[in-house]
């Protein structure tokens, strides 16, 4: 930011910032940082305080559940990240204890179960009712008087048409519980095609037209080549992830961990998912997509659906440079602070709304909120369509700024390693005590993230009072993280270094308060019903 100077704020209806300026060093909690102890405590394996301990259907519990509800946050939910060895643990203990339950061989309660795509349950129930027809339909036979590898001397395949005399007197051969044999060569040609290139996995079934028997992992295992046997399991560890609505890859690039959440698709209306990869990636559970508290997955769809749509306004109100309100001036944003100071005739304004930024700083501070009046006067189809369209992008303009301001604002991560090695040089704080930048620096990335995501709710709730309150609580945060924004470009002088320590901290503690609160309100608003949609959701 240019020229930034110190705002003070009047009249904040609640917890005012004069608030934070009571909130002292000792008491600096790294934001977020217990949920991310808590929730990804069981994976660290040299932690000894919480053990990892397995249930029946195969998933992790931790031991200390009772701590984990207590903590938990409204709008926070219970999740896991497990590895492939925690995958395949857990797949190993469903497929025991189906074999156990019904007196089967690893291999067909490992069939049965991605039949019913890992399902314990329904497996179970359907099994005890039709056996037979179960198994038919998985695949499953039960025949112990055909082997399944046998070298013969009088047999002739019926793929290749090459007998045991053409191969000097004996042939190796292949065949499943179903009596369809063919010769080793031709069965392992089949299943290195269906799996190098064809990618399949579950469901492998007889070389025999018509043959629904699936091939069982143990002969799989025969039959491939190193390399294609681990591509294989890689296989099956994936579908047993994309069959198990419990769990969901990391879509983060080259994360190879999933994650555990029980949250079931009719919660999604009313639950934000938001879960974190032990690689710090965070996501939706739900959709897949990057994190977007407070708005709910349906609305999400909506409104990147909208987005896409009307992409060429997009692209025009997503342009990276302004004009000077009061001179003309082209500026170009190159800060995540909206705070925006002039050049050339010094005029300060605000980047969103071109507003004076002195209106900023006091209880006329509406820069977040559409006015609906303007509206209200549209007298024919092409005057509602201008409105319409005036009110998509008042909330898509904000929405792209916040999305901007985060990307320019990871830049700050550069400037603050150099200004916590200034400060370490220029003062006699140590590298541990200039970690307060960098913790200021992920509050209010965190919270751009939010914010840009309180307009696209915003866009699509009916206007009432609780919209209202929304709004509201959107405003305070978004002044709080201007002011932090602004503080963190700020030049360090030597002798201010004590004051713009303390004052980080306590904003960076004031601002994931607002934020705790926004989230929490639309939780419990959620659950309340307190949230009506201006469209079908």
């Amino acid at each position: 930011m240019a020229d930034a100077d110190d705002l003070i704020y009047d009249g904040y209806a609640e917890d005012s910032l004069d608030d934070y300026s009571d909130v002292g060093e000792a008491d600096y909690v790294d934001p977020g940082a217990d949920d991310v102890d808590y929730m990804n405590a069981a994976s660290d394996p040299d932690d000894d305080d919480e053990i990892d301990i397995m249930s029946d259907d195969g998933m992790f519990v931790d031991q200390e559940l009772s701590v984990t509800e207590a903590r938990k946050k409204p709008y926070e939910v219970d999740f896991k990240s497990l590895d492939i060895a925690k995958l395949e643990a857990a797949q190993r203990v469903q497929i025991e204890h189906i074999a156990g339950m019904f007196v089967i061989s690893d291999a067909d309660a490992a069939a049965l179960l991605r039949h019913f795509r890992w399902n314990k349950e329904r497996l179970i129930e359907r099994y005890m009712d039709s056996p037979e027809q179960v198994k038919y339909e998985a695949g499953v036979l039960d025949n112990p008087d055909c082997p399944r590898f046998l070298t013969l001397t009088d047999f002739t395949c019926g793929v290749c048409y090459l007998s045991a005399e053409d191969m000097g007197g004996t042939i190796d051969t292949v065949a499943l519980p179903c009596g369809h044999r063919y010769c080793h060569d031709c069965y392992a040609h089949y299943v290195q095609q269906k799996v190098g290139e064809d990618g399949e996995s579950r469901r492998i079934e007889c070389m025999n037209e018509g043959c629904k028997l699936v091939v069982d992992q143990d002969t799989m295992s025969k039959l491939l080549p190193p390399a294609l046997l681990e591509r294989y399991r890689i296989l099956l560890d994936r579908a047993y992830v994309d069959d198990n609505h419990t769990l969901r890859w990391c879509p983060a690039p080259d994360c190879e961990m999933a994650v555990e959440c029980h949250v079931s698709p009719k919660q999604l209306r009313t639950t934000v998912p938001s879960v974190r990869c032990e690689c710090a990636h965070w996501f939706c559970f739900g959709c897949g997509l990057a994190a977007h508290q407070p708005v709910i997955c349906a609305i999400v769809r909506l409104w990147l659906k909208k987005c896409e749509d009307d992409s060429e306004t997009a692209n025009w109100i997503s342009a990276n440079t302004k004009e000077c309100p009061k001179c003309a001036s082209t500026i170009e944003k190159n800060g995540g602070c909206n705070h925006m100071t002039c050049r050339k005739c010094r005029y300060e304004f605000c980047w969103i709304c071109s507003g004076p930024w002195s209106e900023h700083g006091n209880n006329w501070y509406h820069c977040n909120r559409y006015d609906e009046k303007a509206g209200a006067d549209a007298r024919d189809s092409q005057a509602r369509s201008r409105a319409s369209l005036e009110r998509y992008l008042h909330y898509f303009n904000r929405f792209a700024n916040h999305e901007q301001s985060a990307r320019l604002d990871r830049d700050l991560y550069r400037r603050i390693e150099k200004k916590m090695d200034e400060m370490q040089v220029t003062s006699d704080l140590t590298w541990i005590e200039v970690q307060f930048l960098r913790k200021a620096a992920d509050t209010l990335m965190e919270c751009r993230m939010t914010l840009k995501w309180t307009y696209c709710m915003v866009y699509y709730l009916e206007r009432n009072n609780m919209t209202e309150l929304f709004e509201d609580n959107q405003r305070d945060l978004e002044r709080a993280v201007e002011e932090l924004s602004g503080q963190l470009e700020m030049p360090i002088e030597r002798e201010t270094i004590p004051a713009m320590r303390q004052k980080v901290t306590d904003l960076t503690v004031y601002v994931q308060k607002r934020r705790e609160i926004l989230l929490t309100d639309t939780a419990n608003g959620y659950q309340e019903d307190r949230w009506h949609w201006n469209v079908p959701v």
